[in-house]
Protein backbone atom coordinates (compact mmCIF):
# COMPACT_ATOMS: atom_id res chain seq x y z
CA UNK A 1 0.00 0.00 0.00
CA UNK A 2 1.06 3.10 -0.91
CA UNK A 3 -0.04 7.06 -1.86
CA UNK A 4 -0.69 9.01 -4.87
CA UNK A 5 1.79 11.06 -5.02
CA UNK A 6 -0.15 13.57 -6.42
CA UNK A 7 -2.94 13.99 -3.80
CA UNK A 8 -0.67 11.90 -1.43
CA UNK A 9 -3.88 10.32 0.46
CA UNK A 10 -5.23 8.20 -2.11
CA UNK A 11 -3.95 3.96 -1.21
CA UNK A 12 -3.14 1.94 -4.12
CA UNK A 13 -2.06 -1.37 -4.60
CA UNK A 14 0.18 -2.74 -7.52
CA UNK A 15 0.41 -6.38 -8.73
CA UNK A 16 3.16 -7.35 -11.14
CA UNK A 17 2.86 -10.68 -13.14
CA UNK A 18 5.84 -11.77 -14.19
CA UNK A 19 5.02 -14.66 -17.27
CA UNK A 20 7.03 -16.79 -20.19
CA UNK A 21 5.73 -14.26 -22.79
CA UNK A 22 4.60 -11.19 -20.80
CA UNK A 23 5.00 -8.68 -17.81
CA UNK A 24 1.89 -7.32 -16.54
CA UNK A 25 1.35 -4.97 -14.00
CA UNK A 26 -2.22 -3.76 -12.52
CA UNK A 27 -2.50 -0.73 -10.38
CA UNK A 28 -6.09 -0.26 -8.38
CA UNK A 29 -7.33 1.46 -5.57
CA UNK A 30 -9.22 0.01 -2.69
CA UNK A 31 -12.83 -0.40 -3.40
CA UNK A 32 -16.07 1.74 -1.57
CA UNK A 33 -16.90 -1.65 0.46
CA UNK A 34 -15.34 -5.39 0.55
CA UNK A 35 -17.98 -6.54 -1.81
CA UNK A 36 -17.50 -4.09 -4.12
CA UNK A 37 -15.32 -4.04 -7.01
CA UNK A 38 -11.22 -2.46 -6.91
CA UNK A 39 -11.57 0.10 -9.17
CA UNK A 40 -8.27 -0.05 -11.86
CA UNK A 41 -5.86 3.32 -12.14
CA UNK A 42 -3.91 1.90 -15.12
CA UNK A 43 -2.30 -1.84 -16.62
CA UNK A 44 0.18 -2.34 -18.37
CA UNK A 45 2.34 -5.15 -20.47
CA UNK A 46 5.64 -5.85 -22.41
CA UNK A 47 6.67 -8.94 -24.02
CA UNK A 48 9.11 -10.64 -21.16
CA UNK A 49 12.53 -11.51 -21.60
CA UNK A 50 14.72 -13.52 -20.12
CA UNK A 51 12.12 -16.11 -18.90
CA UNK A 52 12.29 -19.92 -19.56
CA UNK A 53 9.17 -22.35 -18.50
CA UNK A 54 8.80 -19.87 -15.63
CA UNK A 55 11.56 -19.33 -14.19
CA UNK A 56 14.52 -16.47 -15.24
CA UNK A 57 17.23 -17.11 -17.34
CA UNK A 58 18.49 -14.03 -18.21
CA UNK A 59 18.14 -11.44 -15.38
CA UNK A 60 18.95 -8.17 -16.88
CA UNK A 61 16.80 -8.82 -19.92
CA UNK A 62 14.14 -9.61 -17.17
CA UNK A 63 14.68 -6.31 -15.27
CA UNK A 64 14.72 -3.84 -18.25
CA UNK A 65 11.79 -5.68 -18.92
CA UNK A 66 9.64 -5.15 -15.53
CA UNK A 67 11.07 -1.85 -15.01
CA UNK A 68 9.33 -0.53 -18.45
CA UNK A 69 6.43 -2.09 -17.65
CA UNK A 70 6.10 -0.61 -14.22
CA UNK A 71 6.71 2.50 -15.56
CA UNK A 72 4.15 2.65 -18.35
CA UNK A 73 1.57 1.23 -14.99
CA UNK A 74 2.55 4.15 -12.91
CA UNK A 75 3.21 7.12 -15.80
CA UNK A 76 -0.86 5.81 -16.77
CA UNK A 77 -1.62 5.98 -13.07
CA UNK A 78 -0.28 8.92 -12.12
CA UNK A 79 1.42 7.69 -9.09
CA UNK A 80 5.17 6.40 -7.92
CA UNK A 81 5.14 2.13 -8.31
CA UNK A 82 7.48 2.06 -4.86
CA UNK A 83 6.45 -1.44 -4.29
CA UNK A 84 4.16 -4.08 -5.31
CA UNK A 85 3.01 -7.65 -4.76
CA UNK A 86 4.26 -10.00 -6.96
CA UNK A 87 3.40 -13.65 -8.53
CA UNK A 88 5.22 -16.55 -8.33
CA UNK A 89 4.95 -19.75 -11.24
CA UNK A 90 6.60 -22.00 -13.34
CA UNK A 91 7.58 -25.51 -13.17
CA UNK A 92 9.28 -25.39 -10.11
CA UNK A 93 6.26 -24.30 -8.18
CA UNK A 94 4.98 -27.76 -6.38
CA UNK A 95 3.14 -29.21 -3.46
CA UNK A 96 4.46 -30.85 -0.29
CA UNK A 97 2.31 -31.88 2.59
CA UNK A 98 3.64 -32.42 5.99
CA UNK A 99 1.60 -32.90 9.79
CA UNK A 100 3.05 -32.27 12.92
CA UNK A 101 1.66 -32.28 16.34
CA UNK A 102 2.44 -30.47 19.64
CA UNK A 103 1.57 -30.68 22.97
CA UNK A 104 -0.76 -27.63 24.73
CA UNK A 105 1.06 -27.84 27.67
CA UNK A 106 3.20 -24.98 27.97
CA UNK A 107 -0.97 -22.63 27.52
CA UNK A 108 -2.68 -24.39 30.11
CA UNK A 109 -4.26 -26.78 27.53
CA UNK A 110 -6.28 -23.75 25.74
CA UNK A 111 -5.48 -23.12 21.90
CA UNK A 112 -3.39 -19.96 21.36
CA UNK A 113 -3.07 -17.98 18.26
CA UNK A 114 0.83 -18.97 19.40
CA UNK A 115 0.06 -22.46 19.45
CA UNK A 116 -1.39 -22.34 16.23
CA UNK A 117 1.94 -20.72 14.81
CA UNK A 118 3.99 -23.66 16.68
CA UNK A 119 2.07 -26.17 14.69
CA UNK A 120 2.37 -25.02 11.41
CA UNK A 121 6.41 -24.24 11.84
CA UNK A 122 6.75 -28.00 13.23
CA UNK A 123 4.89 -28.88 10.08
CA UNK A 124 7.72 -27.35 7.92
CA UNK A 125 10.08 -28.39 10.45
CA UNK A 126 8.80 -31.95 9.65
CA UNK A 127 9.16 -31.48 6.26
CA UNK A 128 12.52 -30.23 5.96
CA UNK A 129 14.79 -33.13 4.27
CA UNK A 130 11.94 -32.40 0.80
CA UNK A 131 12.62 -28.67 1.07
CA UNK A 132 16.43 -28.75 0.09
CA UNK A 133 17.14 -25.81 -1.73
CA UNK A 134 13.80 -24.80 -1.89
CA UNK A 135 11.51 -22.18 -0.38
CA UNK A 136 7.92 -22.36 1.24
CA UNK A 137 5.91 -19.65 -0.12
CA UNK A 138 2.33 -20.72 1.45
CA UNK A 139 2.14 -23.38 4.45
CA UNK A 140 -1.65 -23.86 4.46
CA UNK A 141 -3.66 -25.67 6.94
CA UNK A 142 -6.04 -28.55 5.56
CA UNK A 143 -7.29 -29.68 8.67
CA UNK A 144 -6.57 -29.34 12.56
CA UNK A 145 -7.19 -32.07 15.18
CA UNK A 146 -7.56 -31.79 19.18
CA UNK A 147 -6.76 -34.71 21.20
CA UNK A 148 -7.69 -36.98 17.54
CA UNK A 149 -11.01 -35.27 16.65
CA UNK A 150 -11.23 -33.21 13.61
CA UNK A 151 -11.82 -29.69 14.08
CA UNK A 152 -14.33 -27.33 12.19
CA UNK A 153 -12.56 -24.25 11.93
CA UNK A 154 -9.60 -22.83 13.32
CA UNK A 155 -8.82 -24.18 17.22
CA UNK A 156 -8.65 -20.97 18.78
CA UNK A 157 -9.77 -21.18 22.38
CA UNK A 158 -10.24 -24.95 22.38
CA UNK A 159 -8.96 -26.82 25.33
CA UNK A 160 -7.32 -29.90 25.12
CA UNK A 161 -3.54 -31.69 25.72
CA UNK A 162 -2.41 -32.50 21.83
CA UNK A 163 -2.55 -30.02 18.81
CA UNK A 164 -2.31 -32.10 15.34
CA UNK A 165 -2.22 -30.30 11.72
CA UNK A 166 -2.24 -31.53 8.36
CA UNK A 167 -0.53 -28.82 6.28
CA UNK A 168 -0.19 -27.97 2.18
CA UNK A 169 3.26 -26.31 2.12
CA UNK A 170 3.08 -24.38 -1.39
CA UNK A 171 7.45 -24.63 -2.32
CA UNK A 172 9.73 -23.32 -4.88
CA UNK A 173 13.17 -23.39 -6.06
CA UNK A 174 14.97 -21.17 -4.02
CA UNK A 175 17.02 -19.68 -7.11
CA UNK A 176 14.15 -19.45 -9.14
CA UNK A 177 12.66 -17.61 -6.18
CA UNK A 178 15.46 -15.26 -5.34
CA UNK A 179 16.17 -14.55 -8.97
CA UNK A 180 12.79 -12.90 -9.59
CA UNK A 181 12.85 -11.03 -6.07
CA UNK A 182 16.18 -9.49 -7.14
CA UNK A 183 14.81 -8.74 -10.73
CA UNK A 184 11.97 -7.06 -9.15
CA UNK A 185 13.86 -4.66 -6.61
CA UNK A 186 16.97 -4.40 -9.42
CA UNK A 187 14.06 -2.44 -11.68
CA UNK A 188 13.60 -0.08 -8.23
CA UNK A 189 10.32 -2.03 -7.00
CA UNK A 190 10.13 -3.23 -3.35
CA UNK A 191 9.13 -6.59 -3.23
CA UNK A 192 5.67 -6.29 -0.67
CA UNK A 193 4.78 -10.08 -1.09
CA UNK A 194 4.89 -13.34 -2.96
CA UNK A 195 2.00 -15.33 -3.92
CA UNK A 196 2.01 -18.48 -6.03
CA UNK A 197 0.45 -17.38 -9.08
CA UNK A 198 -2.57 -19.79 -9.74
CA UNK A 199 -3.62 -18.63 -5.79
CA UNK A 200 -3.52 -15.48 -6.59
CA UNK A 201 -5.66 -15.76 -9.61
CA UNK A 202 -8.30 -17.66 -7.57
CA UNK A 203 -8.66 -14.51 -5.47
CA UNK A 204 -10.50 -12.88 -8.27
CA UNK A 205 -12.09 -16.03 -10.23
CA UNK A 206 -13.36 -17.92 -7.88
CA UNK A 207 -16.48 -17.97 -5.35
CA UNK A 208 -17.09 -19.24 -1.88
CA UNK A 209 -19.67 -21.29 -3.06
CA UNK A 210 -17.01 -23.09 -5.98
CA UNK A 211 -14.41 -23.62 -3.61
CA UNK A 212 -16.85 -25.24 -1.01
CA UNK A 213 -18.39 -27.35 -3.78
CA UNK A 214 -14.99 -28.74 -5.30
CA UNK A 215 -13.42 -26.56 -8.20
CA UNK A 216 -10.25 -27.10 -10.23
CA UNK A 217 -8.75 -23.14 -11.98
CA UNK A 218 -6.39 -23.88 -14.50
CA UNK A 219 -4.11 -20.88 -15.51
CA UNK A 220 -2.87 -22.03 -19.26
CA UNK A 221 0.54 -19.73 -19.96
CA UNK A 222 2.52 -19.51 -22.71
CA UNK A 223 4.70 -22.22 -21.25
CA UNK A 224 3.49 -23.68 -18.41
CA UNK A 225 -0.01 -24.65 -17.27
CA UNK A 226 -0.75 -24.25 -13.50
CA UNK A 227 -3.51 -26.07 -11.47
CA UNK A 228 -4.94 -25.45 -8.46
CA UNK A 229 -7.39 -27.52 -6.67
CA UNK A 230 -10.37 -26.24 -3.90
CA UNK A 231 -12.44 -28.36 -1.70
CA UNK A 232 -14.52 -27.81 1.12
CA UNK A 233 -13.08 -24.47 0.61
CA UNK A 234 -9.80 -24.74 0.36
CA UNK A 235 -6.64 -25.17 -1.95
CA UNK A 236 -5.79 -29.21 -1.13
CA UNK A 237 -3.70 -29.44 -4.38
CA UNK A 238 -1.53 -27.72 -6.74
CA UNK A 239 0.66 -28.47 -10.01
CA UNK A 240 2.62 -27.13 -12.63
CA UNK A 241 2.63 -28.43 -15.93
CA UNK A 242 5.50 -27.57 -18.47
CA UNK A 243 3.26 -27.11 -21.48
CA UNK A 244 1.07 -23.95 -22.44
CA UNK A 245 -0.61 -22.16 -25.42
CA UNK A 246 2.92 -22.45 -27.30
CA UNK A 247 2.52 -25.68 -27.79
CA UNK A 248 -0.80 -25.37 -30.29
CA UNK A 249 1.52 -22.50 -31.87
CA UNK A 250 4.22 -25.26 -32.89
CA UNK A 251 1.44 -27.98 -33.84
CA UNK A 252 0.01 -24.94 -36.00
CA UNK A 253 3.55 -24.00 -37.25
CA UNK A 254 4.69 -27.72 -38.09
CA UNK A 255 1.16 -28.92 -39.18
CA UNK A 256 0.65 -25.66 -42.32
CA UNK A 257 4.19 -25.15 -42.56
CA UNK A 258 4.09 -21.19 -41.74
CA UNK A 259 6.41 -19.11 -39.61
CA UNK A 260 5.43 -19.42 -35.71
CA UNK A 261 4.86 -15.48 -36.11
CA UNK A 262 1.91 -16.45 -38.50
CA UNK A 263 1.30 -19.31 -36.55
CA UNK A 264 0.00 -17.71 -32.79
CA UNK A 265 -1.83 -14.89 -35.36
CA UNK A 266 -3.80 -18.03 -36.80
CA UNK A 267 -4.19 -19.51 -33.00
CA UNK A 268 -5.95 -16.69 -32.01
CA UNK A 269 -7.86 -16.28 -34.56
CA UNK A 270 -6.66 -12.91 -35.82
CA UNK A 271 -6.18 -14.38 -39.69
CA UNK A 272 -8.72 -13.37 -42.11
CA UNK A 273 -9.04 -14.85 -45.50
CA UNK A 274 -6.60 -17.65 -44.76
CA UNK A 275 -6.41 -20.94 -47.28
CA UNK A 276 -6.25 -23.12 -43.72
CA UNK A 277 -9.68 -24.55 -44.27
CA UNK A 278 -11.36 -24.05 -40.87
CA UNK A 279 -12.08 -27.33 -39.89
CA UNK A 280 -8.34 -28.91 -40.26
CA UNK A 281 -7.25 -26.01 -37.63
CA UNK A 282 -9.79 -26.90 -35.21
CA UNK A 283 -8.18 -30.78 -35.48
CA UNK A 284 -4.92 -29.35 -34.67
CA UNK A 285 -5.59 -27.09 -32.13
CA UNK A 286 -8.26 -29.39 -30.26
CA UNK A 287 -5.41 -32.11 -30.60
CA UNK A 288 -3.41 -30.15 -28.12
CA UNK A 289 -5.52 -29.15 -25.57
CA UNK A 290 -6.73 -32.40 -25.38
CA UNK A 291 -3.31 -33.70 -24.76
CA UNK A 292 -3.40 -30.56 -22.38
CA UNK A 293 -6.22 -31.41 -20.19
CA UNK A 294 -5.48 -35.23 -20.26
CA UNK A 295 -2.46 -34.20 -17.08
CA UNK A 296 -5.11 -32.13 -15.66
CA UNK A 297 -7.23 -35.03 -15.92
CA UNK A 298 -4.39 -37.88 -14.81
CA UNK A 299 -3.72 -35.66 -11.74
CA UNK A 300 -7.38 -35.62 -10.67
CA UNK A 301 -7.15 -38.88 -10.84
CA UNK A 302 -3.59 -39.15 -8.35
CA UNK A 303 -5.67 -36.82 -5.95
CA UNK A 304 -8.64 -38.65 -6.67
CA UNK A 305 -11.18 -35.79 -7.56
CA UNK A 306 -11.71 -36.54 -11.09
CA UNK A 307 -15.34 -36.24 -12.08
CA UNK A 308 -15.88 -35.09 -8.46
CA UNK A 309 -15.61 -31.73 -8.62
CA UNK A 310 -19.35 -30.34 -8.73
CA UNK A 311 -17.91 -26.52 -10.07
CA UNK A 312 -16.14 -28.04 -12.28
CA UNK A 313 -12.92 -26.18 -14.12
CA UNK A 314 -12.05 -22.73 -15.12
CA UNK A 315 -9.40 -21.36 -17.58
CA UNK A 316 -8.08 -18.23 -17.05
CA UNK A 317 -4.53 -16.99 -18.63
CA UNK A 318 -3.58 -17.07 -22.22
CA UNK A 319 -5.14 -20.19 -23.00
CA UNK A 320 -8.29 -19.18 -21.76
CA UNK A 321 -8.54 -17.01 -24.71
CA UNK A 322 -8.60 -20.36 -27.27
CA UNK A 323 -11.99 -20.83 -28.60
CA UNK A 324 -12.35 -24.51 -28.39
CA UNK A 325 -10.68 -24.59 -24.61
CA UNK A 326 -13.68 -25.03 -22.80
CA UNK A 327 -15.12 -27.42 -24.81
CA UNK A 328 -12.96 -29.79 -24.89
CA UNK A 329 -11.93 -29.37 -21.04
CA UNK A 330 -15.66 -29.96 -20.52
CA UNK A 331 -15.61 -33.30 -22.94
CA UNK A 332 -12.23 -34.48 -21.57
CA UNK A 333 -12.86 -33.96 -17.75
CA UNK A 334 -16.63 -34.45 -17.72
CA UNK A 335 -17.10 -31.64 -16.12
CA UNK A 336 -18.75 -28.47 -15.90
CA UNK A 337 -16.30 -25.81 -17.97
CA UNK A 338 -16.11 -21.96 -18.07
CA UNK A 339 -13.56 -19.42 -19.08
CA UNK A 340 -12.91 -17.60 -15.26
CA UNK A 341 -13.67 -13.59 -15.45
CA UNK A 342 -11.59 -11.63 -12.87
CA UNK A 343 -15.35 -10.75 -11.60
CA UNK A 344 -13.07 -7.68 -9.73
CA UNK A 345 -12.80 -5.59 -13.10
CA UNK A 346 -16.83 -6.52 -13.95
CA UNK A 347 -18.22 -3.36 -15.14
CA UNK A 348 -15.27 -1.04 -14.57
CA UNK A 349 -12.41 -2.47 -16.98
CA UNK A 350 -12.03 -4.58 -19.62
CA UNK A 351 -9.24 -7.00 -18.44
CA UNK A 352 -9.38 -10.02 -19.31
CA UNK A 353 -8.66 -13.86 -18.21
CA UNK A 354 -5.27 -13.07 -18.28
CA UNK A 355 -4.76 -10.74 -15.92
CA UNK A 356 -6.50 -12.31 -13.37
CA UNK A 357 -3.16 -12.62 -11.19
CA UNK A 358 -2.06 -9.58 -11.38
CA UNK A 359 -5.42 -7.96 -9.98
CA UNK A 360 -5.53 -10.67 -7.62
CA UNK A 361 -2.27 -9.71 -5.94
CA UNK A 362 -3.97 -6.74 -6.02
CA UNK A 363 -7.21 -8.22 -4.01
CA UNK A 364 -4.81 -9.68 -1.57
CA UNK A 365 -2.85 -6.45 -0.66
CA UNK A 366 -6.25 -4.78 -0.07
CA UNK A 367 -7.14 -7.79 2.03
CA UNK A 368 -3.95 -7.80 4.34
CA UNK A 369 -4.77 -4.31 4.74
CA UNK A 370 -8.36 -4.53 5.90
CA UNK A 371 -7.91 -7.95 7.74
CA UNK A 372 -4.73 -7.29 8.87
CA UNK A 373 -1.40 -9.26 8.85
CA UNK A 374 -2.26 -11.06 11.72
CA UNK A 375 -5.04 -13.23 9.61
CA UNK A 376 -3.02 -16.41 8.01
CA UNK A 377 -3.24 -16.77 4.07
CA UNK A 378 -6.16 -19.73 5.10
CA UNK A 379 -8.10 -16.94 7.20
CA UNK A 380 -7.68 -14.18 4.23
CA UNK A 381 -8.60 -16.66 1.52
CA UNK A 382 -11.90 -17.80 3.74
CA UNK A 383 -12.87 -14.38 4.71
CA UNK A 384 -11.88 -12.47 0.89
CA UNK A 385 -14.06 -15.56 -0.73
CA UNK A 386 -17.49 -14.64 1.64
CA UNK A 387 -16.72 -11.07 0.20
CA UNK A 388 -16.96 -12.67 -3.51
CA UNK A 389 -19.75 -14.56 -3.53
CA UNK A 390 -21.70 -11.41 -2.93
CA UNK A 391 -19.51 -10.16 -5.92
CA UNK A 392 -20.75 -12.46 -7.98
CA UNK A 393 -24.20 -12.05 -7.04
CA UNK A 394 -24.34 -8.45 -7.76
CA UNK A 395 -23.13 -9.11 -10.95
CA UNK A 396 -25.68 -11.55 -12.20
CA UNK A 397 -27.93 -9.79 -14.76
Amino acid sequence: MRYNEKTMAQKYYAGIDVGTHYVKVVVATPPQSADSPMHILATATSASKGMRHGYIVDRKEMTHAIHDTVGRAAAAARVAIRSARVAVGGISLEEIRSSADISLTPSGGIVTERDIERSLAESEKRASSRLVNRTVVHTIPLEFRLDGIPVQGRPFGLQGTKLSVDTLLVTILTQHHDDLVEAVEAAGVEVEGIMAAPLAASLVTLNKAQKTAGVCLANIGAETTSLIVFDNDLPISLKVFPVGSSEVTHAIALSFQVPLSEAEQLKRGAVTGSSIAPGKMNIVITGRLKELFGLINTHLKSIKRDRLLPAGIVITGGGAGLSAAAEVARISLKLPSQIGLPAMSARVSTLDATWAVALGLCRWGFAEDRMGRRHSLSDLIGRMTEALRHLFRSLLP
